[in-house]
């Protein structure tokens, strides 16, 4: 995904560039219909003008945003996969495994949810 290699090529640490690219591709494939744009300098993925998911990187994870209502919906999935999260994102650490399944479900939620959506964000 060209839109992403800028991004991607920032990433110093190797093995967390192929992660990141891995789970971005992952979302590409998954979901077709999901536009990929860099937004706030991070990869993001919209559907019909409407935010979906954002992902970014630090030290210590990747880390993605599916907003405040994405993170609420799955709170007790995400500890119970051992992910920790904030208010506005979830941390899937370098040193585990991504939980596409979870990642699969928060994305189709927010589809879903942000169906008749026509706003970026939710109001």
């Amino acid at each position: 995904m060209e839109v992403f290699a800028e991004f991607l090529s920032k990433i110093e640490n190797e093995e967390h560039r192929a992660r990141t690219e891995e789970v971005l591709n992952w979302v590409k494939e998954k979901y077709p219909n999901l536009v990929p744009e860099i937004k706030w300098n991070q990869p993001t993925f919209t559907d019909h003008g409407t935010f979906i998911i954002s992902f970014s990187v630090s030290k210590q994870h990747l880390a993605f945003s599916p907003e405040t209502a994405g993170i609420v919906h799955f709170s007790e999935e995400i500890l119970q996969a051992g992910y920790t999260h904030t208010k506005m994102l979830v941390r899937f650490p370098w040193n585990k495994p991504v939980n596409y399944e979870l990642l699969e479900k928060i994305i189709d939620y927010n589809i879903a949810d942000k169906a008749d959506c026509t706003t970026f964000w939710r109001k």
